[in-house]
């Protein structure tokens, strides 16, 4: 049986938790199974290395940032390959470039293209465990590239499909998907199993407990995943296809507070605007996600939208680049927005769900500022310093609690 495991950086921040790890991985070569180990960078290594870049240079090319970031995971990787070692437990470290992660040259947020697996086999075949950097992968032009934060997730399931792993598991510093953040909602409950598009709904609106395009690529390639915690023994939640039992209306609520709300106001109100906009924005590998429009008014309008705080100066200078082309009069930013999902199969299909959404946000008398809805889901943002308030309202609203 070939097992695919991946631990977070929380899971590998010290030498203890390294030596955790290494003994759990251990079980699973000891009882006869070829294992393949993701790793992230230890604890808040990447933080420190944005930081180092910072005080160096604000304006890094992103080029330059992939080439620095990608330390922190061989960092992880040769460490937890010593740990074995020292446990007499034969084990290789292999980053990128050793493996052959063919990526996207989007620096950054790359996308992986192709996975050469041969050296990984050859190394399986003599019985060692191998210890592979998650978040990295290399471009067309032999540079380092990074698939964006979370992207260990990617990694893993990537290296799951490509091997043909009979299973993938995801270790976390929480015992699987909950319905909601247990650190925000305290009576929130672990889901036994989730659907992969429930899944993909909530790791895209902020449920920080899988990267979205890693549960993008298990839906594809038909890879079961398994979330758990690398602290404990408690089965975990398991992500696939289709569920036993019956679907939940409601599977959780997600809150993501890294985004911005930016106003483009005074647009001229003719056919083609949305997309001229849109397209300058595309082209820079920047996602927008909740978008609003505004009735026109006197050959004019307005346009709104949310998209990552990191990606703020650089929509802003998009925007000034092309102002004769669009036109408009001034724009207007809001960083201190979060955008609050209410995620389930049954939500479009069952009346009433977002009559029940807004009544919680009411009781706690908190403004809607956009929305956005989709077969599964309901987003709404919403001032920052409501949302964990936001969270816990609309959780208890729909009996999501132990």
């Amino acid at each position: 049986m070939l097992i695919v495991k991946k631990f977070g950086g929380s899971s590998v921040a010290d030498k203890e938790r390294i030596y955790n790890v290494a003994r759990r991985v251990s079980e699973d070569y000891y009882a006869g199974h070829d294992v393949v180990v993701v790793l992230s960078a230890m604890g808040k290594t990447t933080d420190g290395l944005l930081q180092q870049a910072r005080e160096i240079n604000p304006r890094a090319s992103k080029r330059e940032l992939d080439m620095l970031l990608t330390c922190g995971e061989q960092m992880s990787v040769s460490l937890m390959a010593m740990a074995l070692g020292g446990m007499g437990i034969p084990a290789i470290s292999l980053n990128a470039w050793q493996v052959s992660m063919q990526t996207s040259s989007a620096y950054g947020n790359a996308r992986l293209k192709n996975i050469d697996t041969d050296r990984i086999q050859k190394e399986l075949e003599s019985r060692k465990i191998v210890v592979v950097t998650g978040f990295q992968g290399i471009n067309k032009f032999e540079d380092y590239t990074t698939l964006g934060r979370g992207g260990s997730d990617t990694t893993a399931v990537a290296l799951a499909a490509a091997l043909h792993a009979d299973a993938c598991e995801i270790y976390t510093d929480v015992e699987g998907v909950y319905t909601a953040d247990p650190r925000i909602v305290p009576n929130a409950r672990k889901l036994k199993e989730i659907t992969y598009d429930e899944m993909l709904e909530m790791a895209s609106l902020g449920a920080k407990v899988l990267h979205n395009r890693s549960v993008e690529l298990a839906k594809k390639y038909g890879v079961q995943l398994v979330v758990r915690s690398s602290l404990t023994n408690a089965e975990g939640t398991v992500v696939k296809e289709v569920v036993k039992m019956e679907k939940m209306l409601v599977s959780g609520v997600a809150v993501d507070k890294n985004v911005a709300r930016i106003a483009v106001l005074g647009l001229r109100d003719i056919p083609g605007m949305a997309f001229r906009l849109f397209n300058f924005i595309s082209q820079k590998k920047i996602n927008v996600d909740l978008i609003l429009q505004s009735i026109g008014r006197e050959g004019t309008k307005d346009i709104s939208f949310t998209v990552a705080k990191e990606n703020v100066d650089e929509v802003l200078h998009i925007l000034q680049m092309n102002s004769d082309s669009l036109g408009f009069t001034s724009v207007d930013v809001s960083d201190d927005v979060a955008k609050i999902s209410l995620v389930g199969a049954g939500i479009m299909s069952n009346s009433g769900m977002a009559s029940r959404m807004f009544e919680a946000l009411y009781d706690e008398g908190i403004n809607i500022r956009m929305i956005s809805t989709s077969e599964i889901k309901i987003s709404v943002l919403i001032d920052e310093r409501y949302a964990d308030r936001a969270m816990i309202s609309i959780h208890d609203k729909f009996g999501l609690g132990e």
